[in-house]
């Protein structure tokens, strides 16, 4: 949650619960997205 807040800003502006909510995920989805995309494709050599 940390690195949620460091990118994407410290609060939630919404007033209503469930939104907040929801806006957490979308930015944790999109944060887990990014670290995707930094991650090296690596295959195993047998």
């Amino acid at each position: 949650m940390f690195r949620v807040k460091e990118l994407f800003g410290g609060t939630l502006s919404l007033r209503n619960h469930n939104t907040q909510v929801n806006t957490t995920y979308a930015m944790i989805k999109t944060l887990n997205k990014l670290i995707e995309l930094n991650m090296p494709k690596v295959t195993a050599i047998v």
